[in-house]
């Protein structure tokens, strides 16, 4: 029995909002649209961002290149602790206790170069292929302009839950982020949820800025738990709050689970780049209240990461 095509979504559930007011009197505006879609969905569209667009193409076909590599040149570059290299195809994770599943994906992972430092594992300096200038050029330009994007997101988001302007600088002055190329295969006939594109999850991080071929794939699932197709809008990125801006907002924004099915006889690539604090931010509510018990950033993050990808002890 096959995997239930899921249903179109309009754009009334996902919102597509303009960022192009941030900077004038809309911004009160915008950050209320921002909030609302966090509140409500955890998943929303931004256009009017200013990204330059050569450099998601130039990127693009990088990515392109890299995965056409043999097989061992890949594996070579296997996973660091750090969460820095490839990720080989059909790797498996553990979602939850009951729960775990075989991802058609594999991916390419780089962050902030860092000095490595032991007490603070996700630390450490990129790992690249051999003859790879054009390939580290182009992830890194797009890492850099991204990160800018993400300072405006974000600034948005702790505007909204009532934190000073200088929130984001002070807990991502060293972050933790990650950038990652993801190529997906085509799947025919995909039979369980458990052995697709890449399995229902939540993002463990603060937030994720998803860039998206026109192939699609995406699929959102609803408070109902309806599972949402979310189509590409070009010039488009998606947004989606991972769980520590639940934690962080003591659960007023939604971290929303979500997958990937790709049914659609090609090749399909994106970019996701996972927007993390840094490693010793101590992850408390913002309004003060105790639900939860702190926790340190870095340790919650790296065994998060352990369970959902393999990663290669022996590097």
């Amino acid at each position: 029995m096959s995997l239930p095509a899921s249903r179109k979504l309009n754009f009334s559930e996902i919102p597509v909002i303009s960022l192009g007011g941030l900077s004038d009197a809309n911004r009160k505006s915008v950050v209320e649209q921002i909030d609302h879609a966090c509140c409500h969905v955890g998943f929303f569209y931004i256009v009017d961002h200013g990204f330059d667009g050569h450099l998601t193409s130039e990127l693009l076909d990088q990515a392109q290149r890299f995965f056409s590599r043999p097989e061992t040149e890949k594996r070579a570059l296997g996973l660091h602790p750090s969460m820095r290299g490839y990720l080989p195809i059909f790797y498996k994770s553990k979602i939850t206790d009951t729960f775990s599943g075989t991802s058609h994906q594999e991916g390419f992972w780089i962050g902030h170069d860092c000095v490595d430092a032991p007490q603070h594992p996700l630390e450490s300096l990129n790992r690249w292929p051999e003859n790879s200038d054009d390939f580290r050029i182009a992830m890194t330009a797009y890492l850099q302009a991204v990160e800018q994007l993400a300072e405006t997101l974000g600034n948005c988001f702790f505007e909204a839950l009532g934190q000073s302007r200088n929130f984001y600088r002070t807990q991502f002055s060293r972050p933790t982020s990650r950038l990652k190329l993801n190529h997906y295969p085509p799947q025919d006939n995909p039979q369980r949820e458990d052995n697709i594109g890449v399995v229902p999850h939540t993002d463990s991080g603060g937030f994720t800025i998803l860039w998206q071929d026109s192939n699609g794939g995406l699929e959102v699932q609803s408070k109902e738990g309806e599972w949402v197709v979310a189509p590409p809008i070009e010039h488009s990125f998606v947004v989606n709050i991972g769980d520590i801006l639940k934690y962080w907002s003591n659960g007023r924004y939604s971290s929303t689970h979500h997958r990937v099915v790709n049914r659609y006889g090609v090749d399909r690539f994106s970019i996701p780049y996972f927007v993390n604090p840094n490693a010793h931010t101590k992850i408390s509510a913002l309004d003060g209240s105790f639900d939860f018990e702190p926790f340190d950033y870095g340790d919650y993050q790296s065994g998060k990461w352990r369970d959902f990808f393999p990663v290669d002890q022996s590097n």
